[in-house]
């Protein structure tokens, strides 16, 4: 079962030499979130992903191996709301549940429709993709790094100005898509999966979307039909993929509406090992999907 959440101090790390050698081991259920943690930890901590790099995490599980690692390490970090299906089970000292302190609507209308459409719907009715949303991403590294302090107290200090810095570039990468999507002709945009929820609700946009809480499983004729029907009277031309996904389905639909086209609309689940080879991360992924997102939205160049 998961491990209560800070139960008490943690003890310190001996001091002394052995002090530079013991660092706190985070393990991170996936991507975004090892990287937050990873910008928190620094050179304090060895932090890893349980799913692996360029592998789509919603139907991901873990490996005997992975539970034995979660066992060893100081923490586990995860996203919750209903995101890591398998997390109940796992055995671990420290569990950081980073959606913990933010205020989930029940998405129920949101519910049927994953029904209708022969989904798996959100666990509890809500919709787990706070990450793509910087200001509730800033929780989460909050969550991390609160975490961190409680491991290993002697580098309080460490772990806070590491969350200062990394959460001043959320406010700015905030600050950035706010004034990116300020001047744009429409409002609505049809994402692969239901994973912009948050996003859109941040910045005054609609999200629609193919498939719902997971971006894999068959899609129906009718649902199809549904999302070519409702493309067309909004006049939609961009249908948005995603990067670990086939685009087969989304480049069909747009084969159905005029002057459809194709754009690649990230939910950040996960980076290909190029991408990290080349070091890009999480802001500059979220740049990118503005950058498309600016395109079916016909947005304005800003100056």
């Amino acid at each position: 079962m998961l491990a209560t959440i800070y139960t008490g101090s943690r003890p310190s790390q001996q001091q002394g030499s052995s002090q530079e050698q013991d660092k706190i081991t985070v393990v991170a259920s996936f991507y975004p979130l090892y990287e937050f943690a990873s910008r928190v930890g620094g050179d304090r901590a060895e932090v890893s992903s349980l799913v692996p790099a360029g592998v789509e995490p919603h139907d991901w599980e873990p490996t005997p191996q992975d539970r034995q690692r979660v066992q060893s390490a100081s923490m586990l970090v995860i996203n919750s709301a209903g995101f890591e299906s398998w997390a109940d089970d796992m055995e671990a000292n420290i569990v950081v549940n980073t959606s913990e302190g933010i205020e989930l609507e029940h998405d129920d209308e949101g519910e049927g429709e994953e029904e209708d459409n022969d989904e798996h719907g959100h666990e509890g009715g809500v919709n787990p993709h706070i990450w793509l949303d910087p200001v509730l991403a800033k929780h989460q590294v909050e969550k991390i790094r609160d975490a961190m302090v409680s491991a290993d107290p002697a580098n309080a200090n460490y772990y806070m100005e590491d969350a200062d810095r990394f959460a001043a570039e959320l406010d700015s990468l905030d600050a950035f898509i706010e004034l990116e999507l300020a001047d744009c002709g429409k409002s609505d945009f049809v994402a692969f999966h239901d994973a912009f929820a948050h996003f859109a609700e941040r910045y005054g946009l609609t999200q629609h979307s193919i498939h719902g809480a997971s971006p894999e499983g068959e899609i129906l004729p009718q649902r199809m039909q549904e999302i070519i029907e409702l493309a067309s009277e909004l006049d939609i031309n961009v249908i948005y993929s995603e990067d670990l996904i086939d685009s087969r389905l989304a480049d069909t639909i747009a084969g159905e509406i005029p002057d459809g086209r194709v754009l690649v609309l990230s939910p950040i689940e996960g980076i290909d090992r190029e991408e990290q080879q080349a070091g890009i991360g999480y802001i500059d992924k979220m740049k990118e999907n503005v950058a498309d997102l600016k395109v079916g939205l016909e947005c304005r160049q800003q100056q």
